[in-house]
């Protein structure tokens, strides 16, 4: 049974080389090939990747913020593989710029990188760069990108959105702003750390100082504190700091005004009801102590019996200050809210 046994595994092998397709070995050759240079180009890109990783790792180490020119923007922002965030900030930071918003932008924004960096949460998935103008220009031209400073988040995968592009005009700067952005846009939460600032404090002190230096000396005549008039001056003070939107400017922290890049022309009032410049606050409060003012002497004009020809003119030009300021301040509102109807004198 043996003898007869062996034979047969010996016919069956053979019947199974028989059948083998001749062509099948160079096919196996084929996908054996391929096999290995997709292997060989899966570790090429983790390679090349490891690089991007451990040279921006370096920069961070030197600087939480890095500057890049065009060459390096392709490089580590636009070319794969890349699996980590960029948030670049698009700037012109040189003097003949004159761009004073972007200083202060690139403030609240060193400040945004520092506490990420310092941070025990600091990891490879999120690096913060900059590119200026006058070094990466062919960037701009790429981007299509008329306007700075500019904040943008460039996703480990795919292109950016629309959302990828921080609505500055709307929100403003702070760095607290920016990390909500950031957290939005990559489930990267940030706490934000400022350097102390005593300012505030020496002021305190120098008006407390100050007030009780004026108190001690008159001390044997304080009937100044019942001044009615005094304390109504410091209650319009106030008021015109409040309803001119000085307390959204702290909050927020947007730009003093707006300078147009290519014709030079500086704006300060902003064309949106979402979104206002420091200076137009300060135009605010003039316009607002303009027309109390109209209000005070149209008063004092009824109220008094003094000369009436005096009165008369007193009248007037309040009236005056009243009309023409009020209607300064109507358009103002009409040019920031579009399709308000109303005007008066000033359109």
């Amino acid at each position: 049974m043996g003898a007869r046994a062996a034979p047969s595994r010996r016919r069956v092998a053979g019947r199974r080389l028989r059948y083998l397709p001749t062509g099948s070995f160079p096919f196996l050759l084929l996908l054996l090939l391929l096999c290995i240079q997709l292997g060989g180009g899966q570790k090429k890109k983790e390679n090349l990747l490891a690089e991007k990783v451990e040279q921006l790792m370096e920069w961070s180490s030197r600087r939480s913020i890095f500057r890049m020119n065009g060459d390096k923007f392709r490089k580590f922002i636009k070319a794969p593989p890349r699996n980590y965030s960029m948030i670049v900030m698009f700037t012109a930071l040189q003097p003949q710029r004159q761009c004073s918003v972007c200083r202060q932008a690139n403030e609240e924004y060193q400040i945004l990188a520092n506490s990420w960096r310092y941070s025990s949460a600091f990891c490879n998935k999120l690096f913060f760069s900059m590119v200026d103008y006058d070094e990466g220009t062919d960037v701009f031209q790429q981007l299509n990108m008329n306007s700075a400073p500019t904040f943008m988040h460039f996703p480990p995968k795919g292109r950016p959105k629309r959302a990828d592009t921080f609505d500055l005009q709307r929100i403003g700067f702070a760095a607290e702003q920016l990390a909500k952005w950031i957290a939005d846009r990559t489930d990267v939460h940030i706490r934000v750390f400022r350097p102390p600032n005593y300012s505030g404090t020496i002021a305190l002190a120098l008006l407390v100082s100050l007030v009780g230096g004026l108190l001690y000396l008159r001390r044997n005549n304080l009937e100044f504190i019942y001044n009615k008039t005094g304390w109504a001056m410091v209650s319009l003070c106030i008021v015109f700091a409040m309803t001119s939107g000085q307390m959204w400017n702290h909050i927020r922290g947007p730009p003093y005004a707006h300078k147009n890049p290519h014709n030079g022309q500086v704006s300060y009032i902003h064309g949106s009801s979402q979104a206002q410049f420091v200076a137009e606050s300060h135009i605010i409060l003039v316009l607002n102590a303009a027309i109390t003012m109209g209000m005070v002497l149209l008063n004092e004009a009824a109220t008094s019996k003094g000369d009436v020809g005096k009165r008369r003119i007193i009248c007037l030009v309040g009236l005056g200050l009243v009309v023409f300021f009020f209607s300064f301040l109507l358009s103002i509102f009409r040019s920031k809210y579009h399709g308000y109807p109303y005007s008066f004198l000033i359109k």
